[in-house]
């Protein structure tokens, strides 16, 4: 909701678009009410959902829609995500978190909003892949929200959370959480500029809840291409870099059918995650 209130925002006051846009929420099923409600209006190009990993994720473990029901638009930004732990916690570093784990792979309790499988299940769990171990002995709890679970690690109830990294930032400037890696392909700016990627640590991770906008089937390659055009005029303007910057976003603006590729590829991947972990259907 506010990701796209803030585009709307920008678009309307930018003058990419002509008409007024209209933020509407469809909750429910994991986002399936909302997929459902935007194939209501098929070959409508007035109509976009914004998107995010857990439309694969969802998919693929039985609980929604395929992506392929729908029209990819434009691959937008990745968020990426940081592993927190408690100020006084032992852990330094994620190798440490790893190395403690491979002796014992139920040595550690992981609380993860807000499903098994998602990004913040993938930032820890492919690390862990990685290095040997049988996530499927990962202790994990689910909590409804990333603030839920950091509340929980914070009383000492779990004791690792996968968090976006715009969250950990904040947690971290109020000395609330130490940050053990981030799953970027760089290191990340402002406060976690000394938080090691996975792969300064010797783990080749690399974990992105994307954002994508779809239309709803059967759109013509005119509609299409009209908001690829809006949308590339829409990611250069400095309202949106100010965005991208101070919500620790990563801009990857891709037109529809890279757009279509790169999920493909991503589906994939994350077909054999699940899989693995027993929750592919």
């Amino acid at each position: 909701d506010r990701t796209l209130r803030i585009m709307a925002k920008i678009l309307q006051e930018g003058r990419h678009v002509g008409v007024a846009l209209n933020v509407v929420n469809k909750p429910g099923g994991g986002g399936s009410v909302a997929y459902a409600y935007l194939n209501q209006h098929p070959g409508d190009g007035h109509y976009l959902q914004l998107a995010s990993k857990s439309l694969l994720t969802n998919n693929i473990a039985g609980r929604g829609p395929s992506y392929t029901e729908f029209t990819p638009i434009a691959f937008l930004f990745g968020e990426y995500i940081s592993v927190t732990v408690r100020p006084d916690s032992p852990l330094k570093s994620g190798r440490d978190m790893v190395e403690r784990l491979q002796q014992d792979p139920g040595a550690l309790t992981f609380g993860i909003a807000t499903s098994l499988g998602n990004p913040n299940h993938q930032a820890v769990a492919t690390a862990l892949k990685e290095a040997g171990i049988d996530i499927r002995k990962m202790k994990t709890v689910i909590f409804p929200s990333g603030g839920a679970a950091s509340t929980a690690m914070l009383g000492g109830h779990v004791d690792v959370v996968p968090i976006t990294a715009a969250f950990a930032a904040s947690m971290a400037r109020q000395g609330q959480v130490r940050v053990l890696a981030v799953t970027a392909p760089a290191r990340l700016p402002d406060v976690l500029a000394d938080v090691p990627t996975w792969r300064e640590q010797g783990y080749d991770v690399l974990v992105s809840n994307w954002r994508s906008l779809f239309g709803p089937r059967g759109m013509t390659e005119a509609q299409i291409a009209y908001w690829e055009q809006t949308l590339a005029r829409f990611v250069e303007s400095d309202e949106w870099k100010k965005e991208l910057e101070t919500n620790f976003w990563t801009s990857e603006y891709l037109r529809s059918a890279e757009a279509r590729k790169y999920i493909e590829q991503d589906n994939a991947q994350v077909r054999a995650f699940l899989a693995e972990l027993g929750l592919a259907k």
